[in-house]
């Protein structure tokens, strides 16, 4: 690369830890949503080659959401914000849904990968914008055998998208009728559940392969991982403030804008 390639390149790997540390503590959501868009981006200018670097994108993403997760989770746990409930009944159906997601990844290709994230961020951004109080399925939410069968989907999806779970576990608690600040303080504690099994996951699936860039165990580039995570860290406590300090509808605003820029610029790369 060159000089100014390689100090752009530096400068969107800083900006993006930053944005991610931000998101993850105000919206629980890992950061995954903005790490994938700009590391799809990144390998590209190292001409990574397109058949691995969504993969590559999304494993990478994971690792990253690993302490930016458990750091949001304690904050938002300090402040008591947390659903502890939810998250214990949690501990085995979306490690589930995970692994099969990390099954699946092997035989996905690149630009089915790109789609679903495109999708899922469009449908997520357009409720959170246009979300009403009549909107509610319940007052309580379900049992078994439905929570669990949707913590296997919150698993599957979110790891095969590289998110940390938050914005479908988000869309799920504000559906019946729990406050916004405790499901994104709730999510935060998913995004662990999710991003452990599902980076070891994804450096399985991609073991050995030719085409992955140096640096690299699977589908995770730890280069990418180590020049991210001390940023998005540092700023993780930041959000979490932020988020306790903007109204319900003040959060939804935001997670949904946020949720159509992302879509909007990834719908990009297919064309």
């Amino acid at each position: 690369m060159a000089l100014a390639d390689m100090a752009l390149f530096a400068a969107t790997i800083a900006l993006a830890g930053v944005v991610s540390g931000l998101f993850a503590g105000a919206f629980g959501i890992g950061g995954g949503a903005v790490l994938v868009p700009v590391f799809y981006q990144l390998f590209g200018m190292l001409e990574v080659s397109d058949l691995v670097r969504m993969h590559l994108s999304v494993g990478s993403s994971l690792a990253i959401i690993v302490p930016t997760s458990l750091r949001s989770t304690l904050a938002h746990r300090a402040r008591g914000a947390v659903d502890e409930q939810l998250l214990r009944s949690y501990l085995v159906s979306v490690p589930a849904g995970t692994v099969l997601a990390s099954l699946s990844a092997a035989y996905i290709s690149s630009g089915q990968l790109r789609i679903l994230f495109t999708v899922f961020t469009l449908l997520f951004g357009l409720k959170m914008l246009l979300n009403r109080q009549t909107w509610r399925i319940g007052s309580q939410l379900p049992g078994n055998p439905a929570r669990s069968i949707f913590g296997i989907a919150l698993g599957f999806f979110s790891t095969l998208l590289g998110i940390g779970g938050g914005i479908m576990n988000s869309t799920f608690m504000t559906m019946y009728g729990r406050p916004i600040h405790q499901a994104v303080a709730t999510s935060a504690g998913v995004g662990t559940l999710i991003a452990v099994p599902g980076t070891i996951g994804y450096m399985w699936a991609g073991w050995g392969n030719p085409l992955l860039p140096p640096g690299s165990t699977g589908f995770v580039n730890w280069i990418a991982v180590a020049l991210v995570i001390p940023i998005a860290w540092m700023v993780t406590p930041l959000g979490v403030r932020l988020a306790h300090r903007l109204s319900k509808r003040q959060l939804e605003i935001g997670f949904g804008l946020f949720c159509l820029a992302v879509s909007i610029r990834f719908f990009a790369s297919l064309l």
